[in-house]
């Protein structure tokens, strides 16, 4: 393609040309190779359909599942330098001794979701109190709300979890209430709107 000869006149002129002017004329002809391999070689697709286990049986693959978790629960049993635990890792293991301890304490810690009730009610009346202007005795309706529904908080899951403490341990099984209850109310407390 000849392109026409510049005047002396239009050196000074820029003349707006499309970025990709001229690759409309290019034509690529379909003879071309395609360079590199794009099949996949054999070997590797054995190796790939040995290591699948979408072929597997349901009762192999639970069995194969069990015997690693068992090679791991020996490996905590009897420590020894090994990147096994590392490399291979699931997370079967960790459920089962997750829902083993859980059976002992589910319905304590439904009874302390429940017993958030009032802490959630301190809460809501707090984000309305803060709207209002902020001062002292904005700090002390809040202060007294979160004690009240703290004290109440407590109150109700002393009563449900007591009774299923031996006399001299009531107080030792209220302690962590005590504390998990108190660092909610603290943060509902000092909360304040960015």
């Amino acid at each position: 393609m000849a392109e026409a000869a510049e005047s002396p006149g239009d050196r000074g002129r820029a003349s707006p040309r499309p970025l990709f002017a001229g690759l409309s004329d290019i034509s690529i002809s379909q003879d071309i190779p395609v360079e590199g391999e794009i099949t996949i070689p054999m070997r590797s697709r054995i190796r790939e359909f040995d290591s699948s286990t979408l072929n597997e049986s349901v009762q192999n693959t639970i069995m194969r599942d069990l015997k690693a978790v068992g090679k791991k629960f020996v490996h905590v049993l009897y420590p020894r330098k090994s990147n096994t635990l590392l490399r291979d890792w699931d997370l079967w293991g960790p459920l089962i001794l997750c829902v083993t301890l859980a059976l002992s304490f589910f319905q304590s810690l439904c009874v302390l979701g429940y017993c958030i009730l009032p802490l959630t009610v301190a809460m809501l009346v707090c984000r309305l109190v803060l709207l209002a202007e902020p001062g002292p005795i904005n700090f002390m309706v809040r202060l007294f709300v979160v004690i009240v529904m703290f004290a109440w908080s407590i109150a109700a899951s002393t009563a449900f979890l007591a009774d299923s403490q031996p006399p001299n341990r009531k107080a030792l099984a209220v302690y962590p209430v005590f504390l998990f209850y108190f660092v909610i109310s603290w943060m509902i407390l000092t909360f304040t709107p960015q």
